[in-house]
């Protein structure tokens, strides 16, 4: 009787036993999901269950929201960037906002400004650019006015400062916050793409990219687009006066006088 009574009390206060299917099953319905929707979908209000039931399942945390939500490695379709979206919610290859932002710099061409690299993430990185120069992991220098973030390693950062000053001499618009060439490769490219014009268009497109980098423009651009100054300044005056030739890349009688053949006798 009293082996009785101790088995049943026995069987009355085992544990009940949680499923790691559960959660993958949510998961895979639902895409993301936050620590209340776990809690719930697998049946107990405390969070350390559903974190021991959530390990084997290769879960992914998302660097925006404070890293609230929640997805399994098997469900994120990471791009080429290694980001994913999911209801405004973003995941990372590199794990947490931090380790992002460090994975992210360290390996651009020419280091990052803080907006592009916000720009880039979707989110506010000005926290843990902070937390990762306090701890020396990346380095931070004046360009222009802003703070470049580049690698903590001195031959990395000579690279990445060096090709930002170079950038920058490029016209501004390949200036894209989310490039992740070289400057070598934009150059090639912008050349490439000016050899493809008519005449005009490559003077318009030239006196554009002057007004866009302001003073001086003129003698940079040509010497960029290995062109004569006053080819750039003209395209520039141009587009000024909105004298477009349609159809035609020189006004009418431009050019060379046009020659008659001479007959033979």
């Amino acid at each position: 009787m009293w082996l009785f009574a101790t088995s049943a009390n026995y069987n009355i206060m085992r544990p009940t036993s949680f499923d790691s299917s559960v959660l993958r099953a949510h998961l895979l319905l639902h895409k993301i999901a936050d620590l209340p929707a776990l809690k719930s979908a697998l049946g107990t209000d405390t969070a350390l269950t559903v974190f021991r039931k959530l390990k084997p399942l290769a879960p992914v945390t998302s660097y925006t929201h404070r890293g609230r939500f929640y997805t399994l490695a098997e469900i994120a379709r990471f791009d080429q960037l290694g980001l994913w979206e999911h209801d405004s919610v973003w995941f990372s290859r590199h794990g947490t906002l931090l380790s992002t932002v460090e994975s992210f710099v360290k390996a651009s061409p020419n280091g990052y400004l803080a907006r592009e690299l916000a720009a880039v993430l979707h989110t506010d990185v000005q926290e843990p650019l902070r937390h990762l120069i306090h701890q020396q992991r990346l380095h931070r220098a004046d360009f222009d006015g802003q703070f470049l973030y580049t690698s903590a390693e001195s031959s990395v950062r000579r690279q990445q400062s060096l090709a930002r000053r170079n950038a920058a001499r490029l016209p501004g618009i390949v200036h894209a916050a989310d490039l992740q060439v070289s400057p070598d490769e934009l150059k090639a490219a912008i050349l490439l793409f000016h050899a493809t014009l008519d005449e005009q268009q490559r003077r318009l497109f030239a006196g554009l990219e002057s007004m866009r980098a302001g003073y001086g423009g003129d003698k940079l651009i040509a010497e960029f687009l290995h062109l004569d100054p006053h080819t750039v300044s003209r395209g520039r005056q141009q587009l000024l006066d909105r004298e477009i030739l349609a159809g035609r890349s020189r006004r009418s009688g431009a050019g060379r006088p046009r020659q008659e053949k001479k007959r033979q006798k």
